[in-house]
């Protein structure tokens, strides 16, 4: 039996379920993982909320500071799935007590942040992994080995949208993601760090970019116990939106593809639109999170009399990364198996030393592009990002 590593996650509600369901699963369907998880610690700094997601997930013990769950001894990996603006310090907190980092997307609130964690955890030798889960999709993976053995040649065309609706209501509250000293940014951040990191990882570096922001509804009603209302009319407290709805913006790869991006809340009728599309000189690519086992291709080495996009169903343990942990062929996987992927390669890299991808300079590359494209869409002008 592998050994075991004690794990101590911040964080317990939206992420923090997913992120528990895959270190409970990880070693029931991948028995080969070098480093079995032990749901140590979970901390929130609710008490009472946090002893009740503890007992539905299966946590061991509870805290209530981030401080002295990074500081306890027993713990060897920390799990950062909070706001952006906690991100950073516990980060640095954990590489100085020696623990290994597994770190929510995007990797920091600001660029100066991310080159601080990554030199923490340099300095502390230790791994430093992002959740930037879907790159664990099987579908996304097979798009990444036809890549890499040349079947769509040269790679012209990138093009992507993460598309949602879920804050369209004007009565929909200011709520942490909508406010800028907690977030970092909106849309940008929370869906445009997803589709940039696949762009990363599929087509390569980014070199320039020119893109816009902006801000649908610039007020919502402030959530009762919270502060900063600006006030309205009918005693109603109101608060100022300080990041983006949409973001949109073009970019040149170093390969020489050229890309466009779409990221937006107000895509009505989109919940969690996540495509992309990739034009080569030999075939082309299609992706969608909302029909995950499936990849449409189109391969010039393969065309016939009814030449087109055909769609494969990603399903086969043989020859699709993952799947032989599985279902017979033909029996979909779901979006909480990418976080037990994800959770796989972060503990046996654990194990063996090594930061699997995303790292944390996959991170700091991300958030350079994040960057660059809010400083463009201040100035109006391309600009490269600050690796």
């Amino acid at each position: 039996m592998a050994d075991t590593i004690n794990v101590g996650l911040v964080g317990y509600k939206f992420m923090g379920k997913a992120h528990s369901n895959g270190y409970r699963q990880v070693a029931h369907f991948f028995p080969d993982v070098k480093l079995r998880p032990v749901l140590h610690t979970l901390c929130g700094r609710d008490a009472e909320a946090v002893r009740a997601a503890a007992d539905q997930f299966g946590w061991a013990e509870v805290e209530t500071d981030w401080r002295r769950l990074v500081a306890n001894p027993a713990i060897g990996l920390v799990d950062i799935s909070t706001p952006g603006d906690s991100h950073a310090p516990i980060a640095i907190a954990a590489a100085a007590n020696g623990k290994h980092i597994f770190c929510e997307k995007p990797l920091a609130n600001t660029l100066e942040e991310a080159r601080q964690m990554i030199a923490a955890a340099q300095s502390a030798g230790v791994v430093g992994m992002v959740n930037f889960n879907y790159r664990r999709v099987p579908a996304v993976q097979l798009a990444k080995r036809l890549i890499e053995d040349g079947r769509l040649g040269t790679i012209y065309h990138w093009r992507a949208v993460y598309l949602q609706d879920w804050i369209m209501d004007p009565n929909f509250p200011l709520v942490w993601r909508l406010q800028k000293d907690q977030a970092g940014s909106g849309t940008l951040g929370d869906l445009g760090a997803h589709i940039v990191d696949l762009a990363r990882m599929l087509v390569g570096e980014i070199t320039t970019i020119t893109g816009l922001t902006e801000t649908f509804i610039k007020q919502r009603p402030v959530l009762e116990g919270t502060t900063g209302g600006l006030g309205a009319a009918g005693g109603q407290q109101m608060g100022e939106v300080t990041v983006d709805d949409a973001a949109l913006f073009l970019a040149r790869f170093a390969s020489g593809a050229v890309g466009t991006f779409e990221v937006t809340r107000f895509a009505k009728g989109r919940t969690n639109f996540n495509s992309f599309e990739i034009n080569g000189s030999k075939g082309s690519l299609r992706f969608n999170l909302e029909r995950m086992n499936e990849l449409e291709v189109l391969l010039e080495d393969e065309q016939t009399d009814v030449a087109g996009f055909r769609t494969v169903l990603v399903s086969n343990g043989s020859v699709h990364p993952y799947w032989n942990a599985w279902w017979p062929a033909g029996h979909i996987i779901g979006w909480e198996h990418t976080f037990t992927h994800t959770i796989y390669d972060l503990l046996n890299g654990v194990a063996e030393g090594v930061s699997p991808a995303a790292t944390f300079e996959d991170g700091l590359r991300c958030q350079a592009v994040l960057d660059a494209v809010e400083r463009s869409a201040g100035s109006k002008q391309w600009v490269e990002p600050e690796y």
